[in-house]
């Protein structure tokens, strides 16, 4: 018996499992699964059946399943010997969607090649050959013909065989001989609008069966390279399935996340890529293995667009989460477009004229999906969102929530309430509320300090705070405790050893002087009770950001993961990421800043607790801003610049570019119309990653910065910090290539008297002081335009440099002011 030939009696053991599963369904021994069986006859055949094998899609992250095949089927042999006649790919996930797809848990288990290839939008088709010589094609888990008029999708995908067959002088009998000498399952996806429409569109000519898989019909998943499939399509006539191989894991990485910034590749949306690699736990005995990586969006829009147009079809209050103001806008032109024509909403219900009518809504605006995501890049959707933000963790006990929290104040000086600081009452989560919405006067964003761990909780904190702050930006700091099955156990090892460990010394429980069975006891309430973030669902739809955190990971990684995230939603609350240095500085003080413990099972405790006490004892919660001495609030300092009028930045543009030819303003064109040209600007002095190689510069600055503030005091320092004099900019030449595009400047301080002199007294830590114009998209930061002109002063400009650069006609100098950007 060869390596991918079936195995009669692992076939036979895996259908006496399949069939146990499903007796259990409805039986006292109800396993923590459910499988259902459907039974087929096979058209064109002598009451030949199949048997199709399904789990539900949330079962597929279990462990102890009979197979992960998402799509199996099986029948007998003329000998009555089992056998698999179709054998889909196992269930593969989303990065970060489980254990497995954590990135860090990809690089260290897989092994290239990495082949990724296109996904297709639209349904799978799997095609087999049977003993008796028929061809046999089956959607996901059906074959055959329906009840209905209407065409079945296998029906559709058998059509559409024997049309790409026929294309090469080929016969579906010959396409059934030769899949079962190779015991292999044909996967593709059938893509034909005329049939069904998803969300992105096929015409004519990109209608058909893209191939994508040739799976061994084995119990263990094995499949063909993404090259032979290509080969196999070729040769059958079938469309195929774009892809690409990389070598290792960080290439796989900056190419997909460079797809993702336009949701497109090679010029064309997609929903995202199926990465084809392989994995090991154990570092041997590798097997094929599947992860994808969907793009969020424009896809996301044109679903919740089709979802919010058929609840108004039906009467219905659609449902809007993100990019309210443009969904609305679509609607209001679907409601005139189904008036003037009556028939297009019945048709749309039956999944026809869904592109059509999408596409006709962008050519009306006049931009694609990906530049109306750019645009609310711009105008909204976080990046212009400055206060009013809530931090609210989904935790457990023993996740490190506080340890994070009190990192982030360290960081950015935000507001943080504690939930265990708040005296047992009758309207506690209200006071909760409370007490967060008045730090918000003080903080743009707060940290409401809860494990919120129960949908019942987080609908509570919605109800209880936006009825006084409408604008509120809710985000989820989700401590991933789900699928249960496989994280629990680590995570129960992990929580309570940092809780016992700890003794008394954590905010919640104090382990050190209860009994360990006792703190476990509640430790394991919280974790059965704990329900995991679901944003398809009430109230979890509600949330704004939902940043996914690791239990088991330290709170270091977990607290860079929250910055970054945070940097790339709403850079005007997090401007620039802080070194590595300043996130550890920020964990170990947090680490030391325990000053209240709470007995969660014998009401509250007061040993170790500062500060002024309330009459049951419990800790005082003081809230509103300490005002620091100018040397404390030196130390918040992100970085110095000279602030320059917009208008006078973006008039000088215009005119530089008036007359350009097509080739010379293509960048400008691009930053105009996906909005990524600054809404303001400025020249950076010295930022605080360079404090330690221009310390004298730096100290000049902060000097003169303590020297203002204590000579004229201001209410709020840290909101509104001093200005330290008035400049002048001369914008002298504009340098760019295909991703980022800056002003060389000259800096003409004043005098005493008001006037300009060459004698720069406020020195710049960049080799050459410039002003960012824009970058291509958010992962261009506008620090790289130092690396531009370096580039530009060794090679120039011109020829093929890459490099353009325009000089500024006459004398342009604006007048700026010196400003701080504090750390938030």
């Amino acid at each position: 018996m060869g390596k991918y030939d079936q195995n009669p009696q692992q076939i036979a053991q895996l259908v006496r499992d399949l069939e146990e599963a499903r007796k259990q369904n409805k039986s006292e021994k109800r396993r923590a699964f459910t499988c259902k069986k459907n039974t087929f006859e096979v058209a064109g055949t002598n009451h030949v059946t199949v048997d199709s094998w399904k789990f539900m899609d949330w079962d597929y992250k279990r462990d102890g399943l009979p197979t992960y095949a998402r799509g199996l089927f099986t029948t007998r042999l003329k000998n009555n010997n089992p056998e698999i006649a179709v054998r889909g790919y196992d269930k593969f996930f989303n990065v970060g969607e489980t254990n497995d797809t954590q990135w860090r848990n990809i690089e260290h288990n897989t092994r290239g090649p990495y082949e990724l290839s296109v996904k297709e939008n639209g349904c799978i088709i799997f095609i087999s050959g049977m003993e008796d010589g028929k061809l046999l094609v089956c959607s996901k888990h059906s074959t055959g013909v329906r009840h209905d008029t209407e065409i079945s999708h296998a029906q559709a995908g058998e059509k559409w065989v024997e049309k790409h067959v026929a294309s090469v002088g080929k016969s579906t009998k010959d396409l059934a001989r030769t899949l079962r000498e190779m015991n292999v399952t044909a996967v593709g996806e059938l893509c034909d609008d005329s049939f069904e429409e998803h969300v992105l569109a096929y015409d004519e000519a990109s209608s058909g069966i893209y191939l994508h898989g040739l799976n061994y019909n084995l119990n263990e998943f094995a499949t063909q390279s993404s090259q032979k499939v290509n080969d196999f399509a070729d040769a059958w006539g079938f469309k195929k399935a774009k892809f690409e191989v990389r070598d290792d894991i960080e290439s796989v990485k900056s190419f997909l996340d460079g797809c993702a910034e336009t949701g497109t590749w090679d010029g064309r949306e997609t929903e995202g890529f199926v990465v084809r690699c392989q994995m090991a736990k154990d570092g041997h005995d590798y097997r094929d293995w599947f992860f994808k990586y969907k793009f969020e969006e424009p896809y996301l829009m044109y679903r919740q667009w089709r979802e919010c147009t058929k609840a108004v079809i039906g009467g219905r209050l659609p449902k809007i989460r993100k990019h309210e103001k443009i969904t609305e806008e679509y609607l209001q032109f679907a409601r005139r477009r189904f008036m003037e024509d009556k028939t297009l909403a019945r048709e749309y219900n039956y999944n026809h004229g869904i592109i059509s009518l999408r596409e006709a809504f962008l050519k009306e605006r006049g931009l694609n999906g990906s530049e109306i995501i750019a645009m609310e890049e711009q105008e909204g959707q976080g990046k212009n969102v400055s206060k009013n933000v809530i931090l609210a963790p989904i935790a457990s006990l023993g996740c490190g929530k506080t340890t994070v929290a009190l990192a982030l104040v360290h960081l950015f000086g935000w507001g943080h309430v504690q939930n265990d600081n708040i005296p047992k009452q009758k309207n506690k989560p209200k006071q909760f509320a409370f007490q967060i919405t008045n730090e918000l006067s003080t903080a743009p964003v707060v940290i409401a300090d809860r494990n919120t761990h129960q949908r019942r909780e987080r609908e509570q904190l919605f109800n209880d705070v936006r009825p006084v702050l409408r604008d509120a930006k809710f985000v989820a700091l989700h401590y991933v405790h789900e699928p249960k099955g496989d994280l629990l156990p680590s995570i129960k090892e992990v929580t309570r050893k940092r809780i016992l460990d700890r003794g008394d010394n954590h905010q919640t429980i104090r382990a050190g002087t209860k009994d360990s069975h006792e703190i476990i006891g509640i430790m394991d309430g919280f974790l059965s009770r704990f329900e995991g973030i679901n944003t398809n669902r009430h109230p979890d739809e509600l949330f704004d950001l939902v940043i996914d955190l690791d239990v088991c990971g330290s709170s270091r990684e977990n607290l860079e993961t929250i910055v970054r995230a945070m940097h790339d939603a709403y850079p005007i609350l997090v401007p620039e990421i802080p070194s590595a240095e300043d996130l550890d500085a920020a964990i170990e003080k947090a680490i030391n800043k325990y000053e209240v413990k709470v007995d969660l099972s014998a009401g509250y405790s007061t040993k170790g607790a500062k500060g002024p006490k309330q009459k049951n004892g419990s800790p005082t919660v003081q809230s509103g801003p300490t005002r620091l001495e100018p040397p404390l609030l030196a130390r918040k300092i992100e970085f110095f610049n000279i602030a320059i009028p917009t208008s006078e930045v973006t008039s000088t543009l215009h005119s530089l570019f008036t007359s350009s030819t097509p080739e010379v303003a293509r960048l400008y064109r691009q930053l105009v119309n996906s909005r990524r040209v600054q809404p303001a600007f400025h020249v950076t002095l010295i930022h605080r990653a360079s404090k330690d190689e221009q310390n004298a510069i730096w100290n000049r600055y902060t000097k003169q910065y303590i020297d203002t503030l204590t000579a004229h005091p201001v209410a709020d320092a840290m909101q509104n910090p001093p200005k330290l004099g008035l400049a002048r900019v001369r914008l002298e030449r504009l340098v760019w290539d295909t991703r980022i595009m800056a002003f060389v400047v000259r800096i003409l301080p004043f005098d005493d008297q008001g006037e300009s002199s060459e004698l720069s007294d406020f020195p710049c830590a960049n080799a050459i002081p410039h002003v960012t114009v824009g970058t291509v998209a958010p992962s261009v930061k506008p620090k790289e335009s130092n690396d531009l002109l370096k580039r530009w002063l060794e090679v120039g400009s011109g020829g093929d440099t890459g490099i353009f650069e325009a000089e500024v006609p006459g004398v342009k100098v604006v007048e700026g002011t010196i400003n701080v950007t504090m750390r938030r």
